[in-house]
């Protein structure tokens, strides 16, 4: 069997190396893909790093993949050799428990995440269920669309699962990898987007990106310059806000939802929520049906990241770039490895 080049984590935080790695023998519902391009999200900085205390090293990160499928398992459905797939977060799931036979794959209890106990798509090629893998038309921009299968679906998912309507006003807090792409998915929803930032050199991209308005992050006055305007609030940073400012931006039966992983507790009035029936949830990604609806929406509306491009070669680069907070506003990986195999 022959090896895969990998970039790979041996320890908390050591720059990536390129290594190759034994795979098992491929599993009979598992197909293989060689990847084309990956996205790097800020989520393979915190699995490199154990911030969340998840992580087993040897790691290879790497979760926004798309490329061509080149290897099939004996029961393997709907998937040919030589299609174009993509694989996101997740790479599995138990296929029988009731959130799977529900449409609700990504919440398994017994969810594969590709980077999380897996080999990511940082190397020659990667794994994952068929199911998982998630066919792409041919006419998607397939070196754009890596970060779709993580920052897309998470941002489009809960215009889906809250049942948001072109007449809605939207606001998006943080004109980051996520919220840049909330803005562009909630603007072709239709909705009036109002976007929330610390940063105020961001006021143009915000409004060229689709939002109808633009208000400071940072100042608790001017977040209630728009109180009792909005019908939903997705919170996409994740750093700590003033939740009670947040909270009285919402109408009456009005929606947020929490897509950043904010590790700090949040400190929010039972008075804020019941009085104007408001509500907060959390948001998690999407399973395959949601995830294929996502790319189909984003092909028909030409709607695809702000990228930066590196070599694969150049990864720690470009983690170095992602960690000082300069990347505007996904970065993707194209494959360059010597004498790529399949």
């Amino acid at each position: 069997m022959k090896t895969i080049k990998s970039w790979t984590a041996e320890g908390q935080n050591s720059p990536l190396e390129l290594l190759s790695l034994l795979p098992e023998e491929l599993g009979s519902e598992e197909i293989e893909v060689k990847v084309e391009h990956c996205g790097l999200c800020h989520s393979d900085l915190s699995m490199i790093s154990n911030e969340w205390g998840l992580t087993k090293y040897p790691l290879v990160p790497g979760h926004e993949v798309v490329g061509k499928v080149v290897a099939i398992g004996n029961h393997v459905k709907g998937i040919k050799i030589g299609q174009k797939v993509g694989v996101g977060w997740n790479a599995g799931s138990c296929m029988h428990c009731p959130q799977c036979m529900g449409g609700e794959h990504n919440l398994c209890g017994s969810i594969q995440p590709t980077i999380v106990s897996h080999h990511g798509g940082l190397a020659e090629k990667v794994r994952s269920h068929w199911a998982w893998a998630i066919p792409l038309p041919e006419n998607i921009n397939m070196a754009e669309a890596g970060p779709l299968l993580c920052a897309g679906v998470t941002v489009f998912t809960p215009l889906l699962t809250f049942g948001i309507k072109p007449t809605d006003h939207v606001g998006i807090v943080g004109i980051g990898g996520l919220g840049h792409l909330a803005i562009k998915f909630a603007k072709a929803w239709g909705c009036e987007v109002t976007a929330f930032t610390s940063n105020p050199n961001k006021t143009k991209e915000a409004l060229d990106f689709g939002a109808h308005n633009v208000i400071s992050s940072c100042d608790p006055h001017e977040i209630l310059k728009v109180a009792n305007t909005l019908d939903f609030l997705l919170i996409t940073v994740n750093t700590p806000l003033d939740w009670s400012a947040y909270v009285r931006t919402l109408r009456q039966n009005g929606r947020m939802a929490i897509v950043g992983v904010i590790l700090e507790e949040m400190q929010i009035s039972a008075l804020d929520l019941i009085f104007g029936q408001k509500r907060i949830a959390g948001s998690l990604n999407g399973g395959p049906a949601m995830t294929a609806q996502m790319i189909e929406f984003a092909v028909r509306h030409n709607i695809y990241p702000q990228t930066e491009h590196f070599p694969m070669s150049k990864v720690n680069d470009a983690l170095r770039h992602l960690s000082e907070g300069n990347a505007r506003y996904r970065i993707v990986l194209d494959a360059d490895f010597p004498e790529q195999s399949g």
